[in-house]
């Protein structure tokens, strides 16, 4: 049996290029712009669990790597030292616990190593693990939000070119974030103008990200959805996408499915809100989610009920849990835009990729097959580009 020993938690940076913040305050993910020719920089963390057999686990942060989930992370790494890694049921139980007056968001990087590890002892992927079934994933660009500065996606002229760019290149469909103004009637506009560029037929969503100010808004918006007979709406209005009666009456009123739960953590809170009538879809992240373990019981759960799960986001553990999901449509490329690179971090020392030049020409990607999550990260560059080191347990 291994025992676990030493956890670490690195924080590092690296520079994107092309990316700014165009004139916001805080470098949240729906602040980036298209500035060319800047360099900005970005601060993830990676997670790395060492047992006393010499076993491994490591997971890096895509979007969760966030200081609001680093110092949760931190909470719960020290719980972790003395366990029995493959026991995976009751530390997901445990951590679950002992954060229940947040918001969850750093447990799941702790999950995510401890599947990456059990795959790396036995020698097969999470994928595998897990029942996986797919090998290649069908994926859609999911944009970085409209700008008001001049350059990337600054217009629905803007939006609609990139669509259909996007299109040709191959994707299997395309998700628009619109402005932080919440202007009902210039994302209806937009709703429009990326139907009439791509046509009928080709995939296309919408999340305002919670932008749209009113209930109101999010109807009117929502009947241009139906207008142009969009695949999913998410995330509408200012509830931030957590009241489920307001989803409830705004489904009733509307043709377009409603992907909602992005902000309600957990299976059971999402449980909740799709049992209460809040949404069409759910959505999981095994960032935020609690982990694979989290991701894994709701879909599940929406697969109880007969209905459809999505997976928000990218990563090599998302990959792995929708290999194994029958519920489902698409992997989420997110977040990209003309000329803007995915600020996903450049850690992997194996080819995976989330930049939209990697797409397959059938337009998906890949399910990694290596053992663990089936990924190698550049712990060189990691530790080259580290501005602090948390560790617990053994100091050997």
């Amino acid at each position: 049996m291994s025992t676990i020993e030493r956890v670490e938690i690195h924080v590092f940076t690296y520079q994107v290029e092309n990316l700014g913040l165009a004139g916001q305050s805080a470098a949240g993910v729906g602040n980036l712009a298209y500035v060319p020719g800047s360099k900005m920089a970005q601060t993830r963390f990676a997670v790395r669990i060492r047992c006393d057999d010499g076993v491994e686990g490591a997971y890096v942060t895509h979007w969760v790597g966030t200081p609001s989930s680093l110092g949760q992370t931190q909470m719960l790494a020290p719980y972790l030292v003395g366990r029995d890694p493959e026991q995976r049921e009751q530390i997901y139980d445990d951590l679950k616990r002992e954060v229940r007056a947040y918001d969850h968001m750093g447990h799941g990087v702790l999950d995510i190593a401890l599947w990456d590890l059990a795959g790396r002892k036995y020698g097969v992927s999470v994928s595998r693990m897990l029942g996986g079934f797919r090998t290649q994933l069908p994926t859609y660009a999911s944009t970085y939000h409209g700008q008001s500065t001049p350059g990337g996606l600054d217009s629905p002229e803007a939006f609609a070119d990139y669509a259909l760019a996007c299109k040709e290149q191959g994707f299997a469909g395309f998700k628009i974030h619109g402005w932080h103004e919440g202007d009902a009637r210039r994302e209806a506009h937009n709703v429009l103008k990326v139907r009439e560029r791509v046509g009928d037929g080709w995939p296309l969503m919408l999340d305002p990200a919670c932008q749209l100010r009113t209930y109101l808004d999010a109807l009117y918006v929502g009947r241009a959805c139906d207008e142009a007979n969009y695949f999913w709406y998410e995330d509408p209005y200012r509830d931030t996408g957590v009241a489920a009666t307001g989803h409830q009456r705004l489904r009733a009123q509307l043709r377009t499915p409603l992907l909602v739960s992005e902000h309600v953590r957990g299976v059971e809170q999402k449980a909740a809100f799709l049992l209460a009538g809040g949404c069409d879809l759910i959505h999981a992240d095994p960032e935020y989610d609690l982990g694979i373990t989290g991701a894994m019981k709701i879909a599940h759960f929406c697969e109880a009920l007969g209905l459809d799960v999505q997976l928000h986001a990218c990563g090599p553990a998302h990959r792995a849990v929708m290999s194994a999901l029958r519920n489902t449509h698409f992997y989420e490329m997110a977040l990209i835009g003309p000329g803007m690179p995915n600020a996903v971090p450049p850690v992997y020392s194996s080819d995976y990729s989330d930049q939209p030049q990697d797409l397959g020409r059938d337009g998906t990607v890949p399910v990694p097959t290596g053992p663990g999550l089936g990924v190698e990260y550049d712990w060189d560059y990691i530790e080259q580009h580290r501005t602090a080191l948390f560790v617990y347990g053994a100091s050997h």
